[in-house]
């Protein structure tokens, strides 16, 4: 007989989580992967190689007459993402290893879409962001790329973001409101 909560809650057995191997990202694959353990799911951690770690720029005397740069070969861009993911990884092998399947992907292209492609082929049932904490005009201008994930996905996208530090608010504006008495010196 099934409980109520289990009625409703769709079970979790396989999450996404991408990472642009920022100290950032760490956040959402420890979430992640304490989730996975949790649901005895399988994960797929994600890198999406960014479109211009394929050029190589080089400098030589005449370097500005010439062409901007040469391509490098898709093959030796994956295989350098390959050698980053598990120089990323390598702290966290203990609690990868409490995980029932792991898979480690890695891919060429753009972010979001590749995100988003991934998640449909390994049928994810979650896929768990760490966004960056953008503020002003570069946000509104561009978005985040959890924004444009959560709207292009066919499955649920957790964004898992680092607290905010709170604020010393005795003082800002309330002695303005309420004419908080100010310490004066004694008079003798």
């Amino acid at each position: 007989r099934l409980n109520m909560r289990e009625a409703l809650m769709k079970r979790i057995e396989k999450l996404l989580v991408p990472t642009d191997l920022s100290d950032n990202s760490r956040r959402g694959l420890l979430y992640a992967c304490s989730l996975a353990t949790e649901n005895k799911g399988a994960l797929t951690i994600l890198h999406v190689a960014n479109e211009f770690a394929a050029w190589e720029l080089y400098c030589d005397e005449f370097t500005f007459l010439e062409s901007a740069g040469r391509a490098w070969p898709a093959d030796r861009a994956l295989a350098e993402a390959n050698l980053d993911l598990k120089r990323f990884l390598e702290p966290h092998l203990e609690t990868l290893k409490n995980i029932p399947a792991v898979n480690k992907r890695f891919v060429l292209g753009s972010i979001a879409e590749q995100i988003v492609t991934v998640a449909e082929e390994e049928k994810a049932d979650l896929v768990v962001m760490s966004p960056r904490r953008h503020r002003g005009l570069r946000r509104i201008l561009s978005g985040s790329i959890t924004d444009r994930v959560t709207r292009m996905s066919a499955c649920p996208v957790l964004s898992v973001a680092a607290p905010l530090p709170s604020r010393p608010w005795r003082g800002a504006r309330l002695p303005l409101v309420f004419r908080w008495p100010r310490p004066r010196p004694a008079t003798i």
